[in-house]
């Protein structure tokens, strides 16, 4: 799956390492677990968890399928990564490292490409359906599927 960043814009960076959260939140930092990050943020794509194993046990063969299911679970909870859909069936989970602003993706539906964005106008219709119905609105999940400027012509 080939990936695009278009114009994404980081927040200031979290003071701890994130080691440093396994840390604090009463993980080992286990050198499975810093391979696993450290392979997170060099890919250049969003990785599913199968193709995280196939890197990691390129490096060390001792992890398992299973090290790595658990691992991005606690990445996860401790807002490490984040998971990502880009099927409308969402039968796939991909992971990538948790950035300081909110982007979205859009995924061609011909040739797989996917465009990573930042647009104002999301937060903007969030803000607007919790003012409408009460809500206090934390996470919006959008997903843009269409064809892409090489497939339409």
């Amino acid at each position: 799956m080939q990936l695009e960043r278009i114009a994404l814009l980081p927040l200031p960076p979290s003071r701890l390492s994130p080691a440093e959260q396994l840390r604090v939140a009463g993980h080992r930092v286990t050198p499975q677990r810093v391979l696993l990050l450290r392979l997170l943020e060099e890919a250049n794509e969003h990785m599913d968890a199968e193709s995280l194993y196939q890197r990691a046990s390129a490096e060390d063969a001792s992890i398992s399928l299973a090290t790595v299911y658990r691992t991005l679970a606690v990445f996860k909870k401790l807002g490490l990564v984040e998971q990502r859909y880009f099927a409308r069936a969402h039968s796939k989970e991909y992971y990538e490292p948790t950035r300081r602003s909110e982007h979205y993706h859009f995924t061609c539906t011909n040739c797989g490409r996917v465009i990573e964005f930042s647009t104002p106008l999301i937060a903007e219709v969030s803000r607007a359906v919790g003012e409408r119905h009460g809500l206090r609105v934390t996470h919006a999940c959008v997903c843009f599927e269409g064809l892409c400027d090489a497939c339409q012509g």
